[in-house]
């Protein structure tokens, strides 16, 4: 059964990226009050560039101090950093620059280097800079994601076991439908997170919200299934047009 005890639904696609957004800035001020600083794995999608650009304006750039975050990102494409496909690219124009955000507080993906030496390097820089669980493992603060009309989430997508290569902590899964190879955050790094926020939104997510939501656990077929951490909340953002077939807990 998936958790719902922290499902918003809200009432369209400008409400959720406020709400995305709001989510954001209370988790950011949690952190810094833990411990000082607020370390977030970014996500790409339209839901996150339109939550990137109200966090990125006043009022909401004035309600923390964003000289403590540090940015990571939890999934990327295999092109450049200029690329426009690029999720980094992506953050850097709609929050990251506008903020001024410094260079050394911003660690991205490098999705123009071999795949696999991509994924191990940036394992590291996860394993050298965050803090770990008794495990191990790299906890973010916050990891933002989003959910396809697939099911997938990240670059966790349907026909492959989201769990190969869990240990690696970051890997470079080939991705049939795009003919491609895409760099991730693997499950056990996102469900070392304190806090998960899936956002999603539009008639085209309707079918998988529902199936993820009232169906078997099938992580396989639904990757975004396997998003349950160990310590931390998730949370499930999202509108009532992908929320409409969601039957009662």
């Amino acid at each position: 059964m998936i958790d719902r005890s922290h499902l918003v639904v809200v009432p369209d696609a400008d409400a959720l990226a406020e709400r995305v957004a709001r989510h954001t800035l209370d988790t950011a001020r949690e952190a810094i009050a833990r411990h000082g600083r607020f370390d977030v794995a970014l996500a790409g999608g339209s839901t996150p560039k339109a939550a990137y650009a109200l966090l990125a304006a006043a009022p909401l750039r004035d309600e923390i101090d964003w000289t403590r975050a540090r940015f990571f990102f939890g999934d990327e494409r295999c092109v450049p950093p200029d690329d426009d496909e690029s999720n980094y690219k992506m953050a850097r124009l709609a929050l990251l620059e506008p903020l001024g955000v410094a260079d050394d507080a911003v660690f991205r993906m490098h999705g123009e280097d071999e795949p696999r030496a991509a994924a191990a390097a940036y394992a590291g820089v996860l394993r050298a800079t965050l803090d770990r669980d008794d495990a191990g493992i790299p906890v973010f603060d916050l990891v933002m994601l989003g959910m396809g009309p697939d099911g997938h989430t990240a670059s966790l997508f349907p026909g492959t076991d989201p769990l190969d290569d869990d240990a690696a902590l970051v890997k470079a899964p080939f991705v049939a439908k795009f003919g491609t190879h895409r760099l991730t955050l693997t499950p056990a790094t996102i469900n070392a997170a304190r806090e998960v926020a899936i956002a999603t939104a539009g008639a085209t997510k309707t079918d998988a919200l529902a199936a993820v939501m009232n169906g078997a656990y099938e992580p396989a077929t639904y990757p975004v299934q396997i998003v349950r951490p160990r310590d931390g909340r998730l949370w499930w953002l999202v509108d009532e047009i992908a929320a409409k077939n969601v039957r009662p807990a």
